[in-house]
């Protein structure tokens, strides 16, 4: 890796080209490289991966709606849309629009967490319906899917954006923008105004994550993907970018995030040096926010030392998280969110909220991706009591946990101290989530294929099942106009194409 500085330009003196932050991504994204089998299986399980939880939310109505937008947008020979027949192709970035909003809807699908957190997951869609629609082969879009992966992750790595309020999907649309470069053979300077645009319409503030959390929620990381095809397509097409859009002094850096004084340090792949970070990325096994998952698991340990078990929660007086900075202030107490509190708030401000999730999963012992969040399930009087009774902080050990340099240390867990009624206290802490690569049950591949199996179960018949299955595992096989082979038939395909017309809009 190279480490490359990343400064504000001085008043009145121009930045070269080749020395602004857009261009070593360019560079990078455009660079030959030869991907390692760990890499390239790690590829198709996040493929699977998302598949799974986009077909588990078909017919939520954020992604009915997603999808009755796509269809309004026909093209023979275009890409596939997930739960529809293979045939039924719109225009790709409408395909990106759709499959994104159904990969992000139930916040279920891998995850990485560092100065910034990313849902590199989120690279896939855009950059499946580019290669469909551009008839390449498996295996261009197993290297374009690692290589966002690695701008994304280095950029997350390097470059906090919630620290000044903008949403991390700011890290998306050059990462998306540089794995289509890599897909397509575009050259340096195409993809340099691409991911110069990208980042530019792609920068929003992070309510989208705050209070009353809507679904926007799902949609933002879509709008990232479907924002940098359009990106690509213009710079393709010969348009240019703001530049230097990082390094400006009206620009990202500058302006929105650690102001003219700032200095970055971006690590990135050497020529040559084939990308890797995918590996640094993890599932979920719950479908709640990244921090909640380690949580999950540990209240499944400590309410069976809750004497009188879980009926003896009805004793508990007190539970604080001790957890990172970050956990605290995104999905805890320290958010100062009252929403997060409130049994009537939206599924994603629900998803948001450690109180809750500790509250359930105290009482239930399992997660799941639909009951766990049912309206009636928050207002159960028992939750009720037991959620109002939780409460975090931030634990200055647990923080730097959070971001160690060294990945084999970091942690995104932390320790509950639950306190009863006679005053008696319980602790457990927990490190990692039990399916993190470190925890106490890695997901590898059988894993990831249990998981599809169960989110399409009753929703895909088992014989697509297997077919999507095979199609997957063999991704570095599939060639040019196979790759419709990786979109999933629903049961009730044709259903789910007519539910999405029945919904009027403009488009």
């Amino acid at each position: 890796m190279i480490e490359h500085v990343v400064t504000v330009q001085s008043p009145g003196r121009p930045l070269a080209r080749d020395q602004q932050l857009a261009w070593k991504l360019a560079e990078v994204a455009t660079a030959p490289v030869e991907l390692e089998p760990a890499v390239r299986e790690a590829v198709i399980d996040r493929v699977i991966d998302d598949t799974a939880v986009a077909v588990a939310a078909l017919a939520r109505r954020p992604v009915v709606n997603a999808r009755a937008q796509a269809l309004a947008h026909p093209r023979a020979g275009g890409a596939t849309v997930v739960g529809l027949v293979p045939d039924a192709t719109v225009s790709a970035e409408w395909a990106a629009w759709a499959n994104g909003v159904a990969v992000r809807e139930l916040d279920f699908h891998d995850t990485f967490l560092a100065a910034e957190y990313a849902h590199p997951g989120d690279n896939i869609p855009p950059l499946l319906a580019v290669a469909q629609q551009n008839a390449r082969s498996g295996t261009a879009l197993c290297a374009a899917i690692a290589m966002a992966y690695e701008v994304q992750i280095d950029l997350a790595k390097a470059i906090s954006l919630h620290a000044h309020k903008i949403d991390h999907v700011a890290h998306l649309g050059p990462s998306v923008a540089a794995g289509l470069g890599a897909l397509l053979g575009l050259d340096t300077e195409t993809v340099f105004s691409a991911v110069g645009q990208a980042l530019h319409v792609t920068t929003a503030t992070r309510q989208s994550r705050k209070g009353r959390i809507s679904s926007w929620k799902a949609y933002a990381p879509a709008f990232a993907g479907k924002a940098a095809i359009e990106a690509v397509d213009r710079a393709v097409r010969g348009e240019s970018s703001p530049e230097p859009i990082y390094e400006g002094e009206d620009g990202v850096i500058a302006q929105l995030l650690d102001g003219p004084d700032a200095r970055y340090v971006v690590a990135l792949p050497a020529p040559g040096e084939a990308p890797r970070a995918i590996l640094e990325s993890f599932t979920k096994e719950h479908s709640a926010e990244y921090q909640a998952q380690a949580f999950i698991d540990l209240a499944r340990r400590l309410r069976d030392r809750v004497p009188g078990g879980p009926a003896g929660l009805a004793q508990v007086h007190s539970i604080v998280v001790e957890t990172s900075h970050h956990t605290h202030n995104v999905i805890g107490t320290g958010a100062g969110d009252a929403e997060k509190f409130d049994p009537d708030a939206s599924r994603e401000t629900l998803d948001h909220s450690l109180m809750y999730i500790l509250a359930v999963a105290l009482e239930d012992g399992v997660w799941h991706h639909v009951g766990s969040y049912l309206p009636e399930r928050a207002h159960r009087p028992s939750t009720l009591a037991l959620w109002r009774k939780i409460s975090t902080r931030e634990d200055p050990l647990w923080s730097a946990r959070y971001l160690a340099a060294d990945a084999s240390a970091r942690a995104f867990g932390g320790r509950v101290v639950l306190t009863l009624a006679d005053g008696s206290t319980l602790t457990e802490e927990i490190l990692v989530a039990d399916a993190h690569p470190r925890g106490a049950r890695p997901f590898a591949r059988a894993q990831y294929v249990e998981k599809f199996r169960t989110l399409a179960e009753g929703l895909v018949e088992d014989a697509e099942q297997e077919r999507f299955l095979a199609a997957a595992a063999r991704l570095g096989e599939l060639g040019p106009g196979e790759l419709s082979q990786l979109t999933v038939t629903a049961r009730d395909a044709a259903a789910l194409a007519e539910h999405a017309r029945a919904r009027p809009g403009i488009l």
